[in-house]
């Protein structure tokens, strides 16, 4: 017993139970035995327990001393070996332990896992009541005076949907919706995985962190098929929500990268897949403030300007720094006094707290070819913020999602007479369409089907066959459309003399022969293409013009057709109706491949790598065979000699192949009919040997992007002999000028033809067949009297790669139109049917080495066009087809 008689004694029920209790250990059985009934004490305990309210009588445990009962006593404070349950767990040395735990860190970081320390002390079981753990964390973390957050007070809104009676943007304004939107898009971006089980976004945080980027991409169909009510909210009140996702993005970035705030300070969603695509011209009231998604040609850019995002100020007076202020799009915002001095001001920016983003605007116009009929283009301002800026140039064609907004102008006020705001475009997500990006797109099974087609030995017969299925016929001007599109390359060893690697082709004939639809197929085909008329094009609108900035009051350059053509095609209909003055500007932009500027203060030279494909008709609308083609056509030899191809287009008259075309148009309006899509699926091609055009288009981008021909094994001596023959066809029957460029034209035709076949070398295939392009181009341009006596001199060249059976027809079909003409003369219109004496096809067949003709008497092109053989006659009958119908 101790001699303080206040203190109880050591060894009572009391102070070993709260001993107990304290330290969480047993006392050792046997050493004493306090009690002789414990049943008893424990019922009278029980008792007083039940009664404390009511008898405030018992035993007081906050004495005075109360401390000795927490004082050392070595026999009581140890373990109890027998109840250790340590046999299933070894000794772990601390190096051990300090690497365990740095692993587990490492794991949750890399997981995304953020572990509170404070979790430790509480279990499921500890939540006896149903208050949660972050209210029971909030009230302690009030209780000892610190400050409380106020989204730690916030539940869970399960039905997020229901805005209670508030528009979409005050209930994404308030603090509870905005919380539970911030988790749930957490939760998303942590948890999304796609069909092969990656987590997508997890991989799009950790590639943008890689390459030191402020924004990845998510993409709107996966938030909507995941979180449907984020991706309902979005589009209706789009600042507060990227607001949102944007700082979600941050905090995530910073769980996994803690130090990666100085490489950014802010980190951007960009939302892609927007499902509804608007035209620009289609912009209304209804779209103000949502996200939307257009597309556009960007034609003037800006420089890249630093903007203010979070300013802050001095006072003049005292010193004092203000802020800071987050400045918005349309005004500025300003301080009203000082809190130090409590002046007006005056207020300097502060250079060095202030924080700036990088700012760009651009204006975007309707894309040429979507377009309504009639119509002008419309264009708008769009407004690039942080890494958007300077991704696109003049010319880039690129869809842009971002949310359309009014931007108020006092200049409109001013002119109108009345409130009226201007819109903008502020953009969030942006793609520029090109070729690169088509061949990003592609998949490997597109891949794996595009070499294994390039391995057909008639690849390149059924690339023209694909080329404008809907138009009949015309098999040499598909095939100079066909190397047009894949091109050749483009040569400046050490930027010294640039050689173009671009095709340019002048189609010139009769009227009704699709020369119109033949530019309109380009268009559609290529990856990149500008379509303007002679009539409405001027000097300027096809190379570059300059104006003065409305806002900066700077001159600024806007771009031509020829510049937005930039790596793609120019197309020209109508080439003869332009101005003399207009056509000699496009000279340098068809040769050098450059508009050079030099007005208005601006010295400079714009790029215009493009083909150009232009149609023109002869003078006086029909082409004469009687004269040559500088006198059937009202263009300059200098513009002529720009042109690799001229394509002269005759509408012939031949019953049987008017026949042909009749039925195949025919056809062509049956098949095309609103009704018969249905049965007869657009895509599917008619013939085995097409292409598909989705795939032909692939096919094209493909090959420019990463098929190369090099001139290693070419035949230069027949290229040197045939250019030698030409020079003298040339001065001897002067029709077409025979230049240098006539040269390098079969050298860019020999490495398209290439490139067609998917060959990184040029082969005597390739330039056979530049030289027969080359000379077919050259004759069909000669008068009619010479025509035929140019075609025995180059026939060696002309039946490279022909059919037999199509030489061999062509000769029978000029027998019987010479035949016919005779008949017809003679017995007038009623010429039932032509014989041609089968020794008179023998004999020009032998001319170009050809005996056996058996093959092409039994061949489908001769049945075909009504043909038939007379053995016992030697003769061979064609049925005119009028007769036949009679």
């Amino acid at each position: 017993m101790s001699d303080n008689p206040s203190s109880p004694p050591p060894n009572t029920p009391s102070d070993i139970d709260r001993r107990n209790f304290r330290s969480g250990m047993t006392s050792p059985v046997g050493d004493f035995e306090p009690f002789e009934n414990e049943e008893e004490i424990l019922g009278d305990m029980t008792i007083r327990e039940d009664n404390y309210d009511e008898d405030e009588e018992g035993e007081e445990l906050f004495g005075d001393n109360m401390e000795n009962d927490y004082r050392a006593m070595p026999e009581l404070d140890q373990y109890d070996i027998a109840n250790l349950d340590q046999e299933d767990y070894n000794d772990i040395s601390q190096t051990d332990r300090a690497a365990a735990e740095a692993e587990m860190r490492r794991r949750d970081r890399a997981a995304g896992i953020h572990r509170d320390k404070r979790d430790l002390f509480y279990e499921k079981s500890d939540d006896e009541d149903d208050v949660p753990r972050a209210k029971r964390r909030a009230a302690e973390k009030a209780a000892q005076g610190g400050e409380v957050e106020d989204a730690e007070m916030i539940e869970s809104i399960e039905n997020l949907e229901d805005t209670k009676g508030h528009s979409i943007k005050e209930w994404v304004s308030m603090l509870g919706p905005r919380t539970e939107i911030a988790n749930r898009f957490n939760s998303f971006l942590r948890t999304f995985v796609d069909g092969k089980g990656q987590y997508v976004y997890r991989d799009r945080i950790r590639r943008m962190c890689e390459q030191n980027k402020s924004s990845f991409v998510v993409s709107y169909t996966d938030l909507a098929n995941n979180q449907h009510v984020l991706a309902y909210f979005l589009p209706e009140a789009p600042f507060q929500m990227l607001e949102i996702m944007d700082k979600v993005a941050k905090e995530m970035v910073l769980s996994i990268y803690p130090t990666y705030e100085r490489v950014t300070n802010e980190v951007h969603v960009r939302i892609s897949d927007l499902p509804l695509v608007e035209e620009l011209r289609t912009f209304r009231k209804l779209h103000l403030n949502q996200l939307v998604r257009t597309l556009g040609v960007v034609t003037a850019t800006t420089g890249v300007l630093p903007q203010l995002s979070v300013i802050k100020y001095d006072c003049v007076k005292c010193g004092y720094v203000l802020g800071p202020f987050v400045q918005s799009q349309n005004t500025e915002v300003k301080p009203g006094s000082c809190p130090e001095c409590q002046s007006g001001g005056p207020f300097s920016i502060n250079m060095e707290q202030t924080l700036y983003r990088n700012y760009q605007k651009i204006t975007l116009q309707e894309s040429p070819g979507r377009i309504p009929a009639g119509r002008i283009p419309r264009s708008k301002d769009c407004i690039l913020l942080s890494d958007l800026c300077d991704q696109c140039k003049p010319g880039d064609e690129i869809e842009v999602t971002g949310i359309y907004t009014n931007n108020y102008d006092g200049s409109l006020n001013t002119e109108q007479g009345f409130p009226v705001f201007a819109t903008v475009l502020i953009a969030n997500h942006m793609v520029v369409k090109d070729s690169k990006q088509v061949v990003a797109s592609l998949t490997d099974e597109d891949i794996a089907t595009i070499q294994k087609l390039s391995k057909d030995p008639r690849i390149s017969e059924r690339i023209i066959q694909s080329m404008a299925p809907s138009i009949f016929g015309h098999d040499y001007i598909k095939r100079s459309l066909a190397l047009t599109l894949f091109g050749g390359e483009a040569k400046n060893h050490g930027e010294k003399h640039k050689l173009r690697g671009d095709i340019n082709i002048l189609l010139c004939g009769d009227p009704g022969t699709a020369k119109s639809q033949f530019l309109k197929y380009s268009e559609k085909i290529a990856p990149r293409a500008v379509f303007t008329t002679g009539q409405g094009a001027s000097a300027v609108g096809l190379t570059a013009y300059v104006r003065r900035n409305p806002a900066t009051r700077e001159w600024t350059l806007e771009a031509g057709a020829l510049v937005l053509a930039d790596q793609g095609v120019c197309l020209i209909d109508e080439f003869d109706k332009m101005n003399d003055q207009d056509r000699t500007s496009i000279h340098e932009a068809m040769e050098q491949q450059s508009i050079s500027i030099s007005k208005a203060g601006i010295i400079t030279s714009l790029q215009a790598r493009c083909a150009v494909i232009a149609a023109a008709n002869p003078i006086g609308g029909r082409y004469d065979p009687s004269m040559t083609f500088s006198e059937n056509v009202n263009l300059s030899e200098p513009i002529l000699s720009r042109f690799d191809i001229l394509c002269v287009v005759k509408d012939e008259f031949d019953p049987m192949q008017d026949q042909h075309l009749a039925r195949f148009v025919v056809g062509s309006h049956i098949k095309n009919h609103p009704t018969m899509e249905e049965t007869i699926p657009e895509s599917q091609p008619t013939d085995s040997m097409q292409i598909p055009q989705d795939l032909l288009k692939k096919y094209i981008v493909y090959s420019k992007e990463n098929v190369h021909p090099k001139l290693t094994n070419m035949d230069q001596d027949k290229i040197a002999k045939m250019y030698s023959q030409l020079r003298q066809e040339s001065l001897s029957t002067g029709s077409l000028p025979i230049t240098v460029r006539h040269i390098e034209s079969v050298i860019r035709m020999s490495e398209a033809h290439a490139r067609m076949h998917l060959r990184d070398t040029v082969q005597d295939v390739d330039v056979n067949m530049a030289i027969r392009m080359m000379l077919e181009s050259f004759i069909e341009a000669q008068k009619f009297s010479v025509m035929k006596k140019m075609r025995s001199t180059f026939q060696k060249y002309l039946s490279f790669q022909k059919d037999h059976s199509e030489l061999l027809f062509f000769i029978l079909r000029q027998l019987t139109l010479d035949q016919l003409a005779y008949l017809r003369c003679k017995e007038g219109p009623r010429a039932t049917h032509v014989e041609v004496m089968e020794k008179d096809l023998i004999e020009r067949a032998k001319a170009i080495d050809i005996h056996n003709m058996k093959q092409f008497y039994e061949s489908e092109l001769f049945k075909k066009n009504g043909f038939s053989y007379d053995a016992k006659r030697k003769t061979i009958l064609q049925i005119v087809p009028e007769a036949a119908e009679a």
